[in-house]
């Protein structure tokens, strides 16, 4: 008998212009739960025009956006149950490591009465899954990029969103600290059970990352679909362009780096 995996999202006719420019143009997909979706495409795409939809910091000027069967379109951020993990990490530099993860859960609600007891608890829970107990008492200008990144994450899921988004976590970073941090975010996902939507322009991180990926090119879904699929049953020139020409470079690229620095 086959699994049935529920849809936790649901994007329908999804438009947005700036200035009169298109930016999306009825763009419909689904992100199933439990899933690590990507978006890739190039700057200007729309893509992170969609993820600002999705979190509830921009409005569509169309389309309806469903999570568990919901419209959520209208929704204020925090009624979203979303977490976003941002490109710059957005750290508070004053603050340690433990000080960042209990500042995000002040905004948790259901706490008890007891709520800083609880906030640290849970704090130093997640500061663990993610292997910074180490550094819990240290403040962000000690750490690497990664370990920076890590604790971002670690304050996102602090607040046990549904759904986390990524905004192309890892472009700053060099290309080992990718390679590491890459495989935390999938032992965080299978830990957690997160349903992730990552957003990226790296098509070798899209395919390392994903169970789906979604090919945008100037506002447009171009194909949306497993990385298997993709690489064997491309939908036009442009993912035959785009992706697998540029996955191979990066491929080629990234074996003459790792070769360079053993």
């Amino acid at each position: 008998m086959s699994i049935v995996i529920a849809d936790k999202l649901e994007v329908q006719d999804l438009s947005h212009s700036f200035n009169r420019l298109e930016i999306l143009r009825h763009v419909n997909f689904t992100v199933r739960d439990g899933e690590f979706l990507s978006i890739l495409g190039p700057s200007g795409c729309g893509k992170t025009t969609i993820l600002r939809i999705l979190i509830g910091l921009l409005q569509p000027d169309s389309g309806t956006i469903l999570k568990d069967g919901k419209d959520i379109t209208a929704a204020k951020p925090s009624a979203r149950n979303m977490g976003i993990v941002f490109q710059n990490y957005a750290l508070f530099q004053n603050m340690t490591v433990l000080g960042n993860v209990e500042y995000a859960l002040q905004f948790k609600a259901g706490l008890k009465s007891n709520a800083r007891r609880e906030a640290r608890n849970i704090a130093e829970n997640i500061i663990e899954q993610v292997g910074l107990t180490e550094h819990a008492g240290k403040k962000p200008y000690k750490l690497s990029g990664g370990q920076q990144q890590r604790v971002a994450i670690a304050r996102t899921l602090a607040l046990n969103p549904e759904i986390i988004l990524f905004d192309e976590p890892m472009s700053a970073l060099d290309a080992a600290t990718r390679l590491s941090l890459r495989d935390e975010i999938k032992k965080i996902q299978r830990s957690f059970k997160s349903t992730m939507i990552y957003i990226t322009h790296d098509q070798e991180e899209a395919f390392a990352l994903s169970d789906r990926i979604m090919v945008m090119n100037r506002g447009n879904i171009e194909q949306l679909d497993t990385p298997e699929n993709i690489i064997q049953y491309p939908a036009n020139q442009y993912v035959t362009e785009f992706v697998i020409r540029n996955l191979q470079l990066k491929i080629d690229s990234l074996i003459k780096y790792v070769g360079g620095n053993v």
